[in-house]
């Protein structure tokens, strides 16, 4: 008994000694937090992929008309079902990461959904995973040991009015209105004429609309925290209304989204839409939370590098 008492706090103190060098490597406790979210919410989300691609394979057999074509038989697959828990799940955790971290740093790690997806579209679907794939994912993981090596502070935001402030400055709301135009022009004029045969169709109105979700998120997140902290601001008028908006932007997602992987091979698809969503979700980031403002040139640097490593390796990867 002595023997595994002492084991026991020699394994905690190494836990506690690990978990130091990690709060000490991320820049402070609330980046660990969220970056430990982020790694879980990722690999959830690669999954989800495979696991929604399979029910639509399976839906696909017996429907009429595929969900690429706007069908919706994938709605009564058990399997597809799986998939979307798995998904709202790793949403979930990615919601919570944005509460505690900058989405600078919390978005590029989506490079470990594509190198997890990569992995069980190969184990699971049977897709091939070439040489290049490999190196890919070793270079979407040296990518992320950089950002969150380089990680900045968050900004500091003390109510929702001040999120909705930050919201209502000129150059988000020229960002806002160009995303909006944008997506109703690929919506209406290029998904009928193109979208069956160029992904990049479906993923920029994923990735222009899901920008606008996680600057959202990133608001109902600093809500939740500040009400966790003893400052409610749940019951807010414009908590309400980030909510209503971050729903009507993941069931966008969620609907081309299903059509791109309905169409087009899995890893291609991720890996795609990791590169576009990043770029787009740090530039709503940027514009509205001001991330880079009080960072120096070394550690942009290092960002905007960590961030090009993760792109390379999932361009790599599709």
């Amino acid at each position: 008994m002595e023997n595994l008492s002492g084991f026991g706090e020699h394994a905690q103190v190494q836990f506690q000694d690990v978990q130091a060098q990690f709060v000490t490597m991320t820049g402070s406790a609330d980046n660990a937090k969220g970056v430990a979210i982020g790694i879980s919410s990722s690999v959830f989300i690669g999954a989800s992929f495979i696991i929604k691609k399979k029910g639509l394979m399976m839906s696909n057999e017996t429907a009429k008309k595929q969900a690429s074509q706007g069908g919706f038989a994938y709605l009564r697959n058990p399997v597809w079902w799986v998939g979307m828990v798995t998904m709202m799940t790793g949403e979930t955790a990615n919601f919570l990461a944005y509460a505690y971290a900058p989405a600078i740093l919390v978005t590029p790690l989506g490079a470990i959904t594509i190198a997890a997806s990569a992995l069980m579209a190969r184990c699971f679907l049977g897709e091939r995973l070439h040489i290049c794939g490999l190196f890919g994912i070793a270079i979407c993981s040296l990518g992320t040991v950089l950002l969150v090596r380089f990680a900045p502070e968050e900004t500091v935001v003390t109510s929702v009015e001040e999120v909705w402030s930050l919201g209502m400055q000129p150059a988000f709301r020229i960002y806002f209105v160009c995303v909006i135009l944008s997506s109703l022009f690929l919506i209406y004029e290029m998904v009928p004429r193109f979208g069956q045969t160029h992904v990049l169709v479906y993923i920029l109105i994923c990735s222009l609309v899901g920008s606008l979700s996680v600057v959202a998120v990133r608001g109902l997140g600093i809500a939740v925290k500040l009400t966790w902290r003893g400052s409610n601001q749940l019951l807010k008028p414009g908590t309400v209304v980030l909510l209503l908006w971050v729903v009507a932007c993941i069931f966008t997602q969620m609907n081309y989204l299903n059509k791109a992987l309905d169409t087009f091979n899995t890893t291609v698809v991720s890996s795609i839409y990791y590169v576009i969503f990043t770029v787009c979700t740090v530039t709503a980031s940027m514009i509205m939370y001001k991330d880079w403002e009080d960072q120096t040139f070394v550690t942009i640097f290092w960002q905007v590098s960590g961030g090009a490593g993760g792109g390379g390796g999932a361009h790599v990867q599709g």
